[in-house]
């Protein structure tokens, strides 16, 4: 398998990798890890005219920590998002979704930008970042905006990315104190797309009761499907957390495949919607102030 013909560049810099991209519009592809875009390009079912790798910019791959915040550049490796020990401690949730995705192999060339903007169903960090409610920041040529990501995810590989825009940088706001949050999945075999994938934060008040609380489903409809009101002020027990999970898989929408019909999908999201609660509120309640 080939992919069809094409041209490529290889732009010095984000401003000239920017003016590509605005020239030849929606012609034109970034290639960032290319995990994803690849495979679409040898099955013919992506045919850009122009691929502008953005491999050589330097400039948006770090991790940092400013004003408490964590800051992504988009072409950080999704291997040291993993393996970074100020995320670990600081957003677990990050650290625990993205040991995810894929294989070492996978996670050493994919990058974290590229996996937001592809936006795949079963994708685990979108799930994550609207969990975390992250911000992303979206820069064209003569523009530049920040979205939040519950906004960007329009639908499945579908998101608020204009031709000639670069998602360039994510920040991920400090987790407040008492906050805890989880992330499960289950797929066929590790290293498989996800079937089913849940997502939850929780921050408790100084009584024990819920402040705030997150609870994300991927691979349904609607896409990412998020839940925040139906826990809040509530004590956190076990029989709450089955009622949520019963009630919000109930909303979802999911599809049948070959691999999982959408009864089964319904029911593991369910199962996993009460898992993550459970073990968010656990790890909140051992956060101190």
């Amino acid at each position: 398998m080939k992919p069809a013909s094409f041209e490529y560049y290889v732009p010095p810099s984000l401003e000239e990798a920017l003016q590509l991209l605005a020239r030849h519009k929606d012609a034109a592809r970034p290639l960032a890890g290319g995990q994803s875009l690849v495979p679409l390009m040898n099955f013919r079912l992506a045919r850009p005219a122009y691929l502008v790798d953005l491999n050589g910019l330097r400039e948006l791959n770090y991790l940092r920590i400013e004003n408490g915040d964590l800051l992504i550049g988009a072409m950080t490796r999704q291997r040291a998002l993993e393996r970074s020990p100020a995320v670990t401690s600081g957003w677990p949730l990050l650290h625990e979704a993205t040991r995810h995705i894929g294989h070492v192999q996978i996670r050493n060339r994919g990058t974290v930008g590229g996996s937001l903007a592809y936006a795949y169903p079963s994708a685990e960090l979108p799930v994550a970042m609207v969990a975390l409610e992250a911000s992303f920041t979206l820069r064209g040529q003569q523009s530049e905006r920040i979205v939040k990501a519950k906004e960007f995810f329009v639908d499945a590989m579908t998101t608020l990315l204009e031709p000639g825009e670069l998602l360039v940088e994510i920040r991920v706001p400090r987790m407040p104190p008492r906050t805890g949050s989880a992330f499960q999945e289950i797929s066929r075999r590790y290293g498989d797309f996800a079937l089913a994938a849940v997502a939850a934060t929780i921050t408790l008040r100084s009584d024990g009761r819920i402040h705030t609380a997150n609870l994300v489903f991927g691979g349904t409809k609607p896409h990412l499907s998020l839940r925040t009101a139906m826990l809040v002020g509530m004590q956190p027990d076990a029989a709450i957390f089955n009622g949520v999970a019963n009630d919000a898989a109930a909303e979802l929408e999911a599809e049948s495949d070959i691999h999982a019909s959408a009864a089964y999908r319904k029911e593991v999201l369910k199962v996993l919607a009460r898992r993550v609660l459970a073990q968010a509120a656990a790890r909140a309640s051992s956060r101190g102030e």
